[in-house]
């Protein structure tokens, strides 16, 4: 096995914008691309391997193929063979609607599926403008939330937040959320897709109709906790690791490095995955093999990977994120 790369999968969206192609270096033409798969084992949309020996074979046939090789013995067996994280990044032009997402439990029981838990980090936010919304800044009960979105008031409840770059929430399932305009994010999730659309402003498609609200599906997924802050608080260093998360469902580190770096990963039970943001660095695996990685892109190191070694071309910065 050696470092995977895969094929971008692009999403045009009305709220999309036109930062993610540049972002990523691509010279093709598409138009308001809201989000970049860039990992993903989500049916009917599975990532296409772009690099090395298994070139075209896509996530899902890779995981068939190498099994725990490939995601570790304990993910092989805990996510009955399916890749558990879902890796994208962002561009909001518009708000997106205000959403929730079930937890495990309550997904299987309805659409037999995983619940999501996610993370975003801020890697723009349109020159300072960018907002975005983050669990509930008052305790109400299921009935006035109800009657909150029924009334169009429901945005006086939610934790808003003027964002910069670095910035970083924790979104675990049962959180009320929605990215803003002008945010551009980095995002790690739960491989699943389901949402439930709580309030989307009362905006009409080009036909007049309005979008589809989940509101009694969405009552019982809430957390009604209210916390005072959501933002999760951590301190920028260079050349050293800076826990983000860490959560049942992955654990992301940012690095900022200036100076090469050697990574050992001998005792973890999982892939890895760096997703950069910012500059390029080259990175060569316990076994010879070499790949660059530069802003706009991400890579899998199969868990069968026990060291790398990253050099920064002047300076890189990228997430890592296991399971």
């Amino acid at each position: 096995m050696y470092p995977l790369k895969f094929k971008p999968i692009l999403k045009s969206t009305i709220w999309g914008g036109e930062k993610i192609i540049p972002f990523k270096h691509l010279d093709i033409q598409q138009e308001q691309v809201g989000e970049s798969w860039e990992i993903s084992d989500v049916p009917g949309d599975e990532s296409v391997v772009a690099n090395g020996a298994d070139a075209g074979k896509n996530l899902t046939q890779m995981v068939d193929e190498y099994k725990a090789a490939l995601v570790g013995e304990s993910n092989y067996k805990r996510f009955n063979g399916k890749f558990p994280l879902l890796i994208k990044f962002i561009d909001a032009c518009q708000d997106l609607s205000i959403q929730v997402h079930p937890d495990d439990e309550l997904a299987m029981k309805r659409h037999q599926s995983l619940g999501k838990t996610e993370m975003w980090y801020v890697i723009g936010n349109d020159g300072g403008k960018a907002h975005l919304r983050s669990g509930l800044s008052k305790q109400i009960t299921p009935e006035e939330y109800a009657q909150m979105i029924a009334d169009n008031t429901i945005c006086d409840a939610l934790a808003d937040y003027a964002v910069q770059p670095g910035d970083v929430f924790f979104l675990p399932a049962g959180r009320i959320h929605s990215i803003g305009a002008g945010c551009f994010i980095a995002e790690i999730q739960e491989t699943s897709n389901i949402t439930y659309r709580i309030y989307d402003f009362n905006r009409k498609d080009k036909n007049g109709n309005t979008r589809e609200l989940h509101t009694e599906l969405s009552k019982d997924a809430i957390d009604y906790t209210v916390n005072e802050d959501y933002r999760t608080h951590y301190t920028p260093k260079q050349n050293e690791p800076v826990e983000l998360v860490a959560c049942p469902y992955f654990t992301t580190t940012v690095y900022d490095l200036t100076e090469p770096m050697e990574m050992d990963y001998s005792e973890l039970d999982s892939f890895v995955i760096y997703i950069c943001m910012e500059g390029a660095c080259s990175v060569t695996d316990n076994e010879g093999n070499h790949l660059s990685l530069q802003a706009g892109e991400s890579v899998l190191f199969p868990a069968t990977t026990q060291k790398l070694s990253v050099k920064p071309e002047g300076q890189v910065k990228f997430l890592e994120t296991y399971v």
